[in-house]
């Protein structure tokens, strides 16, 4: 769990909010309620409004698009908002705030499930990068010996063959897996090219490696098998542009 230093306790207003960018794509609001300070993604997860523009009244945060509301203390929906906010561990140390930035691992969906002990495995031998917008990951006829979990930013991905390339129809977001080849038999190159579309942050996971863990603990393993066949069916049924 990474500890990351946001600003001075005295920078956000009493019931009041701020939000901040920090290193790798992040952004992170602020808010005091009272005595407590509560950390929450800085965007909305509705349409990637800035919520430190929305309005806040030092107990419901309302985004000023289209009015999805959260509860300060505990980042749930409340009235139309459908989805709640990421949350992130505060500590307040002599007039400093941090954030604890938990591993991307714990919110993927392929690793729902798996056991603690197994998750930390996969995380000692993750690594976390962080690359520039417009950065290329990976192209097609790469080899596919890793696969990735974004932590923050945004990845999009090109489909194709040879020098043809289409815009595959979707773009990952935190917590979500992709280089997902490197699990598979019988796929030494990969078939499209993955790009930054802004500053992203992602921890990358040799294939080889993380199958031997899994292999180790054959439920977690066939829990994530099973949770890849269906992230695989998902998107090959997405649309390629012509």
């Amino acid at each position: 769990m990474n500890k990351i230093h946001i600003c001075k306790s005295s920078d956000i207003p009493s019931n009041g909010m701020k939000s901040y960018d920090v290193a790798g794509g992040l952004k992170v609001l602020i808010a005091n309620a009272g005595a407590s300070y509560y950390a929450y993604q800085g965007i909305c997860p509705h349409q990637e409004v800035c919520l430190d523009e929305g309005f806040y009244d030092g107990s419901v945060l309302t985004c000023h698009q289209h009015l999805w509301q959260w509860d300060i203390t505990t980042g749930a929906a409340v009235g139309l908002a459908e989805a709640p906010l990421e949350s992130y561990e505060v500590k307040v140390e002599e007039g400093e705030i941090f954030v604890m930035r938990a591993s991307a691992l714990k919110v993927a969906e392929l690793f729902v499930g798996v056991s603690d002990e197994t998750l930390e495995r996969l995380n000692k031998i993750a690594r976390r990068e962080e690359h520039k917008s417009g950065s290329t990951l990976y192209d097609i006829g790469d080899s596919t010996d890793d696969l990735y979990v974004l932590e923050s930013g945004r990845v999009e991905f090109m489909i194709g063959r040879d020098n043809r390339t289409s815009a595959a129809g979707f773009v990952l977001v935190k917590g979500e897996v992709f280089g997902w080849a490197a699990l598979l038999d019988h796929q030494p190159q990969r078939i499209a090219k993955a790009a930054c579309l802004e500053d992203s942050a992602m921890l990358r996971l040799s294939g080889e490696k993380t199958l031997q863990i899994l292999e180790s603990d054959p439920v977690s393993g066939y829990s994530v098998m099973r949770k890849l066949s269906g992230l695989i069916t998902r998107l090959i049924t997405v649309p390629v542009g012509k």
